[in-house]
């Protein structure tokens, strides 16, 4: 009952309660907590033994269904305590709501009069602000008309400042110039100004001025005109002036000279850039820079260029030979390189100018210093008269320019990088081998044409006597095979391509332009093609000598039938000594051939490595060259192919006398004794096809490609006919066919390595037409049904048969169409 006591009071609320951080859960807590406990304390004492229910009701047990006596209690007796509660509180939040709303109006009101109030003070505040603006405005145009007015003021008092200043200088001028204008060469009543030597800049300054105003004067009243007597007198008396002041300015130019010559010896470096700049002013100090470089050592020494000769020519002279030349060089180059680098420092700190120094000095280095060891070391050689070989000959000179020529170049890159200023050294370096690069190429080809001739002259040198014409078969023979030192050899060649290779390193660093570079390689280039055709061509000559003199050995030694037996056997040794003289030739020739194809391949790769890429920069200059090359190879190229042919020859001739010597007319007409036909070759075969095996090993390893198919094609069809004709001087029974058939197989086996298919299509059909000795008479009409190419050669062999005319076969082919 308290709580419901409590309850019926009056419940106040304050506003000041919802301000801060305002909870609704906490008020309403607040409201009920005091209500709610005793509820809470009689619902637990009703709730013993009952069980609560998953959806919040009670569980009555059995015992608390029975009926109780009285009536039932409330289920929840706070709730009108509570109802009440709530009834205050709306009416008590309905005054707040009233209260808070006044309060919200009154606040509105207020807020808009404060704004009003703010809006009238922001108005005022802008009309004063446009103000202020307006003022700063004026007072800004004031300002800057004051400062204008202030700058012309300053302006004109600085004019006036200065032309006051040039005004008293001129004044001062013109009494100096007044006492230069005394009577002419009277240099005593100057000022002490221009005697003091504290003050020679000063002097010197003034002496300039008056110098250039009075020579300015004259050439304006001169060209003005000279008709004016005033005008005349005037310029005569600057004339005087003028004269005095040059006279004057020699003199105090002399003496600074000798001022700055002697401190220049006591290299007292203040004292010299003192001079240095003052003599600035006469004619930009030129007198002292060229006074300066003029007195260095190296240029009046004549010990010092004693010994530039002595460190790079040595005791022998030019006999020293390039590599000590250019170890000199080098010693003498870097020697002046150090004395120039120590120069550039004393010119840095002495000359106002030092570039326009240094290059006077490097310029009197390369034309004076340089130029006398270049003068003493190339000394050009006579084109008419060369030097000769023993003593260098031409290459001496050409080694020694370039050597000269590359370390002098380094040089000029090593003063360049000391500083030079606007001097081009390069240019001036290129002028000091100007009368030598003029003439090179042609020192070039003469000293390989010279190099090539003594080359030539040492290989002649050990060529032996020819034997006489007289002399005896073994003597003839040894004549035959040229020499070893003779032969053509690829080491010689080699060497020439060093000689031009050499050559065409000097002609790259002493050329620079792309067509003269080009222009001097094709003419080198030229030179090699030149030496290596002469000497493949008479190397090729010399080995068809020997092949020559084999033929002439076999024609000497042809005898006839009708001798004795004695002189036939001593002319068969003979021919077999010929024969031996030419497989040794032939041999010889085929060692020649395969060398000089060395030569030409060692040429051409030589071409393609280092003069290709030379030439091809410049339009034409390559294929003009290929061209060259192609055109200096042909008269070796047709001294090949004569020597070829003279093989040919050879080998036929051994041939044919092998055919001759070893085969008997037996061989095709063995007598019908009933024993079994001979299948073996004849003797005569065996011996051809092992002379061609023995032969021409010696042209299958010298010759390839087109030109081993064309000999072997060419040597083939001759030893056709060859054989061909052979067999013409004999008659055949079928046994004697067979025994044909046999040869010609042996000689077509050993023709098939030839590679050459027209020369094994005659060989088949030699095999073909071996038939017409083995078939019978009645068969010979069909043989050759379907092979009309062979019928005239097949009639020749027919003729052949042991029985043509007794079996009558002329009527029985009267059938065959014989072209």
């Amino acid at each position: 009952m308290s709580s419901l006591k409590a309850s019926s009071l009056p419940l106040l609320l304050d506003i000041e309660d919802f301000k801060g951080e305002f909870s609704f859960d906490a008020l309403f807590g607040n409201l009920v907590n005091e209500i709610l406990p005793s509820s809470h304390d009689e619902e637990k004492d009703s709730s013993d033994g009952q069980d609560l229910m998953p959806n919040g009701h009670l569980r009555v047990s059995s015992e608390t269904t029975k009926p109780t006596q009285g009536p039932p209690a409330p289920l929840f007796p706070e709730a009108d305590a509570l109802l009440d509660l709530f009834k205050d509180s709306c009416r008590e939040l309905a005054d707040l709501r009233h209260q808070i709303d006044a309060r919200l109006s009154d606040l509105k009101r207020e807020v808009s009069l404060q704004d009003a109030k703010h809006r009238k003070t922001l108005s005022e505040l802008e009309r004063g602000v446009d103000g202020l603006f307006d003022s700063f405005a004026r007072l800004d145009s004031r300002i800057s008309s004051v400062g204008q007015t202030a700058a012309k003021i300053g302006d004109h008092l600085q004019s006036a400042d200065s032309q006051r200043e040039t005004a008293n200088q001129t004044i001062e001028l013109i009494k100096y110039l007044m006492e230069f204008n005394s009577s002419p060469g009277d240099l005593m009543e100057l000022s002490p100004l221009f005697s003091d030597d504290s003050r020679v800049a000063e002097a010197a300054s003034i002496a300039q001025k008056l110098r250039s105003f009075a020579e300015e004067d004259i050439g304006r009243h001169g060209i003005a005109g000279g008709s004016v007597m005033g005008t005349s007198n005037a310029s005569r008396g600057l004339e005087v002036a003028v004269s005095n002041l040059q006279d004057y300015c020699n003199e105090l130019e002399n003496r600074l000279l000798s001022r700055f010559d002697a401190a220049s010896q006591r290299r007292e470096l203040s004292t010299m850039a003192e001079c240095a700049n003052i003599l600035s002013q006469f004619n930009r100090g030129t007198s002292a820079m060229q006074r300066y470089v003029a007195s260095r050592s190296m240029f009046i020494d004549v010990e010092v260029m004693n010994a530039d000769a002595r460190m790079v020519l040595g005791d022998q002279g030019l006999q020293a030979g390039p590599t000590n030349v250019a170890r000199g060089l080098s010693a003498v180059y870097k020697e002046i390189t150090e004395t120039v680098r120590k120069e550039a420092a004393i010119i840095m700190a002495v000359f106002p100018s030092p570039d326009e120094v240094m290059a006077i000095l490097v310029q009197r280095v390369l034309e004076q210093r340089v130029t006398a060891i270049l003068d003493k070391l190339l000394l050009k050689p006579s084109l008419v008269n060369l030097p000769p070989v023993e003593d260098g000959g031409l290459l001496l000179y050409l080694r020694i320019l370039a050597v000269a020529y590359e370390k002098t170049r380094e040089l000029a890159k090593e003063l360049q990088s000391v500083g030079c200023g606007d001097l081009d050294v390069e240019g001036l370096t290129e002028s000091l081998f100007l009368t030598h690069k003029d003439e090179y190429p042609e020192y070039e080809q003469a000293s390989l044409h010279q190099l090539f001739q003594a080359k030539m002259e040492e290989l002649r040198s050990g060529t032996p006597q020819q034997s006489d014409s007289n002399s005896t078969v073994s003597r003839s023979k040894v004549a035959i095979s040229p020499p070893a030192h003779q032969q053509i050899s690829v080491a010689v060649v080699t060497e020439f391509v060093r000689w031009n290779e050499e050559a065409i390193g000097r002609c790259t660093s002493l050329s620079f332009q792309p067509a003269t570079l080009a222009s001097n390689v094709r003419s080198i280039f030229t030179c090699l093609l030149d030496q290596v055709s002469q000497y493949t061509t008479e190397g090729l000559e010399r080995t068809r000598e020997a092949l020559n003199e084999a033929a002439a050995l076999r024609e000497r030694f042809v005898i006839g039938a009708s001798v004795s037996k004695r002189v036939a056997a001593a002319a068969a040794s003979a021919a077999e000594a010929a024969a031996a003289a030419g497989e040794s030739s032939f041999r010889s020739f085929m060692v020649a051939v395969q060398r000089a194809t060395s030569n030409v391949t060692v040429v051409q790769q030589y071409f393609a490595n280092s003069i290709s890429r030379l030439l091809l920069p410049v339009d034409g200059a390559h294929a003009a060259s290929c061209e060259e090359m192609a055109t200096a190879m042909s008269s070796a190229e047709g001294a090949a192919l004569k020597g070829l042919q003279q093989c040919i020859d050879t080998v036929m001739a051994e041939v044919e006398r092998l055919l001759g010597a070893e085969q008997k007319a037996s061989d095709y007409r063995s007598p019908d004794d009933g024993n079994a036909p001979d299948h073996r070759p004849t003797n005569a075969c065996i011996r051809v096809v092992a002379y061609l095996s023995r032969v021409l090993d010696a042209a299958y390893t010298a010759l390839e490609g087109l030109n081993k198919q064309a000999f072997l094609t060419e040597l083939g069809n001759r030893f056709h006919k060859g054989l061909l004709n052979h067999w013409q001087k004999f008659m055949f029974n079928p046994s004697g066919g067979l025994r044909l058939k046999r040869d010609i197989t042996e000689y077509g086996e050993f023709v098939r390595s030839f590679n050459a298919p027209a020369v094994d299509e005659k060989f088949e059909l030699l095999g073909i037409m071996a038939n017409v000795f083995i078939v019978s008479p009645d068969s010979l009409a069909s043989l050759f049904e379907g092979s009309p190419n062979i019928r005239r050669d097949a009639f020749r062999f027919i003729q052949l048969r042991e029985d043509f005319k007794s079996a009558k076969i002329a009527s029985r082919l009267n059938s065959l169409t014989l072209a």
